[in-house]
């Protein structure tokens, strides 16, 4: 969360508000997808982000690979200002950064054969020649458990396990600095989770990769992250150390997440924090702190109070004003304040 010098990604103040139908006389209305979300991802860092559906994971990924325009704040890589760079500049930084998506098969050219798929990066940033691309593929298909006899295949032809190495060595053909992975595991079997979890810290330690990693499931992400950050409808709410996270939460909501999470121990006894209600429509959220209509410790001074990021501990941050009298705010996002060029 704090920049070092060994930062590669600051994400500053980014939020992205989707526009809806308006009638002819109202004003238009805006789902807030991403409402001032900001965080930094270290050199051989994994940063976990969690929440549920609907909480602006997958957007907030979108919005740090361009697939995305972000309305304001700032995408920094390598300390360079990339937020809405374009032409030459995004391809440049799409070498650099790579995604890997939650469907495989969907992301797969079913008419392209593997080796070509794989290939087809090194093509557009126009990286050497037919030979040198061929023996470059098999190489990175043999660093993704692959032999060198899946060039000529099909995506039909794999495993679900086997495409999403597919996915994973073609994010790797242009020698990327950052991964972003969207879901990258959730629709495989447990087993195969595992095997590409225990894939992607080995490519880790041997490429100095960091990666930004998107998942739902709790379990996952703690096995695979450094740190932790928890998201609640389009913003953060705890930031921490993985182990400080998963063995004491401090905000409400990923109290309740971590309590909710299936224990391997039959025996261990565990109290679920049951929500109530809904998740609040992203359109017209809840004043002041946005989890109060189903916090389970929530008063009168969450109704009116701004939700603000505070320094709990060193390292550790989270959204709750019950922390508020012992330390102060690090960060004070523009929430609901409409981003600039938006129709008012």
């Amino acid at each position: 969360m704090v920049k070092t010098d060994t930062s590669l990604l600051e994400v500053q103040d980014i939020r992205k508000w989707f526009p809806v139908g308006k009638g002819f006389f109202s004003k238009p209305k805006y789902v807030k997808a991403v409402d001032g979300v900001s965080f930094s991802l270290n050199n051989g860092e994994t940063l976990g982000i969690v929440g549920e559906s609907g909480c602006g994971k997958s957007t907030l990924g979108r919005l740090i690979m361009q697939l995305v325009e972000a309305d304001s704040g700032k995408i920094m890589v390598s300390g360079q200002d990339v937020t809405h760079v374009q032409g030459r500049e995004l391809k440049h930084l799409r070498k650099n950064m790579q995604m890997i998506f939650q469907d495989s098969y969907a992301s797969l050219n079913p008419r392209m054969r593997a080796g070509k798929i794989i290939e087809e990066p090194l093509i557009i940033h126009r990286e050497g020649s037919t030979r040198d691309r061929r023996k470059r593929v098999e190489q990175v298909l043999e660093l993704v458990g692959l032999s060198r006899k899946s060039y000529n295949k099909f995506p039909h032809q794999f495993s679900g396990g086997q495409r999403q190495r597919l996915d994973i060595a073609r994010a790797l053909i242009c020698n990327p600095k950052i991964i972003i992975c969207d879901e990258a595991v959730s629709a495989l079997d447990v087993s195969v989770q595992s095997q590409i979890l225990n894939l992607l810290k080995e490519l880790q330690e041997r490429l100095n990769l960091s990666y930004l990693f998107i998942s739902h499931d709790l379990s996952v992400v703690r096995h695979i992250s450094d740190t932790v950050l928890v998201m609640y409808l389009g913003r953060v709410v705890e930031v921490a150390q993985k182990e400080e996270l998963f063995t004491n939460p401090q905000h409400p909501y990923t109290q309740a997440l971590l309590s909710a999470a299936p224990r391997p121990d039959p025996d261990a006894i565990s109290q679920q924090i049951i929500l109530s209600g809904e998740v609040p429509n992203p359109m017209n959220p809840p004043p002041g702190c946005h989890f109060h209509p189903r916090c389970p410790i929530a008063d009168e001074q969450c109704l009116h109070e701004e939700q603000v990021l505070f320094a709990t501990e060193p390292g550790r941050y989270a959204a709750c004003i019950k922390l508020k009298d012992h330390n102060r705010p690090i960060l004070r996002p523009a929430y609901d304040k409409q981003p600039e060029g938006l129709p008012q």
